[in-house]
């Protein structure tokens, strides 16, 4: 009988399976198997990232699996410990796994960052290229305080459990919530001139309050806000993406100028409540689009009402038809069709799930809110890219 070997601090057993395996396994069947294990920053398998630096099989089926780390610090190493003895361990003929862990050299790491986005020295935005198939949504509205960060968390988090993938842009930059609202506490992992971002909910984040300490404010002026918004659009591994959420500061400063110029293609999705200096700011943060030539894709009613906890009757604390008012508003203004997406009452649940990081739309979402913010993301994610900007192929006869 063959005998395990020694376990040690990243080592775990194997389980048993139904029958006894006639032998060891085979070097290409651990390597299938590793081939399932992604790197859970760049979500793509191990074996294509050049990360699995040796596979050692004893004759009594213990496997040594030797696995190259991006940086030394990887706040993941754990994770990835864990996802490679786990799929090694249900080989057939496994008896053990230990996991060493090694880190990549700088040319290693050069020649990761090629095979992620290629020999261009220049960091351009990927999402600004003709080509580009992702979905590239500004979420603004006129005023602070009526509920834009909760939106975006809840219609990225909907969307990723819709199967998509999705990245939000803390755009925010002195006004930061987005971690806090996903529950996110990692910071990004730099490989070479590459920002990892981290994900929660299967969707991937970045945010100036990942790079800064607790309480500390961000003091900056104009052009250092598009540089930074510029880094988060380049400099980040977004992977291939089907939407992109930026999350933008309330009014029509810097931001959303820089959102304009680094990414002519993002659609404005305004964010209003019912009442009357709400609308009328709204509006005119929609109007920009005026000014920078983009679309507007809709509007979103938060605060629309409140469901009285004894008899169930909608208590409209804010008035009503705001987000109507909006949308109607902006369709003269831009002589285009500018939809009302949906209309979200007040629940408590919605505040309590942003400062918890657990999103409405995972925890109730059959509640009225819930189910108003999943009709928003679905009739964003609907919606295919359009042909302005793209090449169509054709030539001259």
């Amino acid at each position: 009988m063959s005998t395990p070997a020694p376990s040690g601090p990243s080592s775990a057993p194997s389980q048993p399976g139904s029958t006894a395996p006639s032998g060891p396994p085979t070097v290409e069947a651990v390597t299938a198997a590793l081939a399932a294990v992604s790197d859970p920053e760049i979500h793509r398998p191990i074996t294509e990232l050049g990360m699995v630096k040796s596979v050692d099989i004893s004759p009594s089926g213990a496997v040594h699996v030797g696995v190259f780390l991006t940086v030394s610090g990887c706040p993941l190493r754990d994770k990835i410990t864990a996802d490679v003895t786990a799929a090694v361990s249900r080989v057939a003929g496994v008896t053990g796994v230990t996991v060493e862990l090694d880190v990549m050299s700088e040319q290693q790491r050069r020649d990761l960052q090629t095979k992620l986005r290629g020999d261009d020295p220049v960091r351009e935005v990927p999402f600004a290229r003709p080509g580009s198939l992702t979905r590239v949504y500004a979420v603004a509205s006129g005023k602070g305080g009526v509920g834009k960060s909760s939106v975006t968390v809840n219609v990225a988090v909907a969307m990723a459990a819709r199967g998509l993938k999705v990245g939000v842009v803390d755009a925010d930059i002195y006004g930061f919530s987005i971690p806090r609202m996903l529950g996110v506490t990692a910071r990004p992992t730099q490989v070479e001139s590459m920002i990892m971002p981290p994900s929660a909910y299967g969707v991937k984040v970045i945010s100036i309050g990942m790079f800064t300490r607790d309480g500390t404010p961000v003091v900056w002026r104009g052009p250092m806000l598009h540089r930074a918004l510029q880094q988060f659009l380049s400099d980040v591994y977004w992977g291939d993406l089907d939407v992109l959420l930026l999350d933008l500061p309330p009014g029509t400063g810097d931001i959303a100028i820089s959102v304009a110029q680094l990414i002519p293609s993002a659609e404005i999705l305004v964010v209003t409540t019912p009442q009357l200096a709400a609308r009328e700011v709204a509006q005119r943060a929609g109007t920009i689009a005026l000014q920078t030539h983009q679309q507007i894709v809709g509007v979103v009613e938060n605060m629309a009402g409140l469901p009285c906890p004894h008899c169930g009757e909608m208590v409209e604390v804010f008035g009503s038809g705001g987000g109507a008012s909006v949308a109607e508003g902006l369709s003269q203004v831009t002589g285009t069709t500018v939809p009302l997406l949906g209309s979200v009452p007040i629940d408590l649940r919605l505040r309590e799930g942003g400062d918890d990081g657990r999103p409405l739309v995972l925890d109730d979402p059959d509640s009225p809110a819930g189910k108003e913010l999943l009709g928003v993301a679905d009739r964003l994610s609907a919606r295919s890219r359009g042909l302005v900007g793209r090449s169509l192929g054709l030539s001259p006869a």
